[in-house]
Formats: C-alpha cells, structure tokens, sequence
C-alpha cells in the first residue's frame, strides 16, 4: 500500500481561503460598536422622555417610567463595564515585552 505525502500547497491554499480580511473586520467591530453606543443612547434617552411624561401627567403608570429608566440604568452600567475590560486588556497588551 502506497501512502502519498501531503501537498502542502493545498494545505496553504485551503488555509488563505478561511480568513478574511483585516479591513472587514475592523470595519463590522467599529460599526458594531456604534450601533451598541447607539442603542444605549436610545435607551437613555427613551427613559428621560418617560421622566418628562411622567411629571408632565401624559404617562399614568409609573411602571413604564421605572422599566425604562432601569433599561437605561442597566444599558449604561454594561457598557461602562464593557469599556473598563477594553481599557485592561489595552493597558495588559501596552505591558507585554516585545
């Protein structure tokens, strides 16, 4: 039985085929990130509008103020952790020797 040694052109050319380009990734985070961002301003600004109806009398049901403003609230704390993880993974990145 003959065993016929591996091309290695094959494995190089199947390998260049599974990655993509580093512009479209930098491109779908950085458009990502702005649709989070966007999101959370969204929320942010969805609960201040409940505040104002709220005192204004146009919103009856406290519960919508309050389910609101804690979306907002919990948006806003995530991303903010999110930002801290970001910010150690740069400052742990800056620290390693080259």
């Amino acid at each position: 039985m003959r065993i016929d040694a591996i091309k290695p052109t094959e494995i190089i050319r199947n390998a260049n085929s599974a990655v993509k380009p580093v512009g479209a990734n930098e491109a779908d985070f950085g458009k990502m990130l702005s649709e989070a961002l966007d999101s959370v301003n969204h929320l942010q600004k969805d609960a201040e509008k409940a505040s104002i109806d709220l005192a204004a009398g146009k919103i009856q049901d406290i519960s919508q103020v309050t389910i609101a403003s804690e979306k907002a609230a919990v948006a806003l704390q995530l991303t903010m952790q999110v930002r801290n993880k970001v910010i150690d993974a740069y400052q742990e990145i800056m620290r390693m020797q080259v």
